[in-house]
């Protein structure tokens, strides 16, 4: 079948309206044809599209199916102008990249600098995101490649490996659990955490395990970001878990102590999250295969 591509910006404003009036005067068109345009998209379908009813219209199993469709030809369409009016202006291509703060904070930008030295026409939105939130950006097309622990759900995406991070127990140099040597997740228990947000991946890793022990945490306050964790160790309100890397900064400054979790699951895996690479952009593509490359 061929569809006309104003037909469905046409069918898109009446599902959008509930109103053929209003999706008329939206689209500045009379009643009369956008109503012969969906009829002629009925027709085409096979199936009608809409429930008519004397005050507006509501969408059949077939016209939801159309809808969703036909928002994501316009998606694809629009990223397509996007991406070949930055070659026209010379700047060869946009990624959109979402990611959790321990990809931002440890790998992310170093890997960035990398590919910007092969391509350095390419222009990036980066933004930081809990891993649940990176996952619906990039199913809603909001983002093109999203980063996050691997055991966050991440149904509907394709997922390929990209790094691992080692989570530390991060304690005053003066806590009764700093020392030396690794110690199991199960032994830190007893004492009060400064915790992760809820929907983050470390508290999703954490309630896991936690379920697996038939234990809980002892949490007494919740941070977003990893200094306000770090400065609220040293304040000695808890301990946290976090990964060493991204915190190195933070160890060294406040004079905090970090110490190895012995627990398998603490060397932790990141991966990159697209829908599908056979429909990625060049571009997005290409940044995808470098980030998989990377030590």
């Amino acid at each position: 079948m061929r569809y006309d591509l104003t037909s469905m910006d046409l069918f898109i404003a009446v599902a959008e309206e509930r109103n053929l009036t209003r999706a008329a005067k939206r689209s500045h068109l009379a009643v009369s044809a956008v109503s012969k345009r969906v009829a002629e998209l009925e027709e085409q379908v096979g199936a009608p599209l809409l429930l008519r009813y004397a005050r507006g219209v509501e969408l059949t199993p077939a016209g939801e199916s159309m809808l969703h469709y036909a928002r994501q030809v316009r998606l694809m369409l629009g990223q397509m102008d996007e991406e070949l009016a930055s070659y026209a202006a010379g700047v060869r291509g946009h990624v959109r990249v979402h990611a959790i703060a321990s990809a931002l904070a440890q790998f992310l930008p170093t890997d960035v600098e990398r590919f910007l030295q092969r391509y350095p026409l390419i222009h990036f939105d980066i933004e930081e995101r809990v891993g649940s939130a990176v996952v619906r950006a990039v199913l809603d097309g909001r983002a093109d490649v999203g980063i996050f622990a691997e055991h966050t759900p991440a149904a509907g995406l394709e997922t390929r490996p990209y790094r691992q991070d080692r989570l530390v127990l991060v304690t005053r140099a003066d806590h009764p659990l700093a020392g030396p040597g690794p110690l199991a997740f199960e032994a830190v228990l007893d004492h009060e955490f400064i915790g992760p947000h809820l929907d983050s991946s470390l508290y999703t890793l954490f309630s896991h395990h936690l379920a697996q022990l038939g234990r809980t945490m002892k949490v007494r306050v919740r941070a977003s970001s990893f200094e306000c964790m770090c400065r609220l160790v040293a304040a000695g309100v808890g301990v946290a878990i976090l990964p060493r890397t991204a915190i190195g900064h933070y160890l060294r400054g406040l004079k905090l102590q970090a110490r190895e979790l012995e627990d398998p699951w603490a060397r932790r895996s990141l991966v990159l999250g697209i829908r599908r690479l056979d429909l990625l952009a060049p571009t997005v593509r290409t940044l995808v295969e470098h980030l998989q490359g990377q030590p």
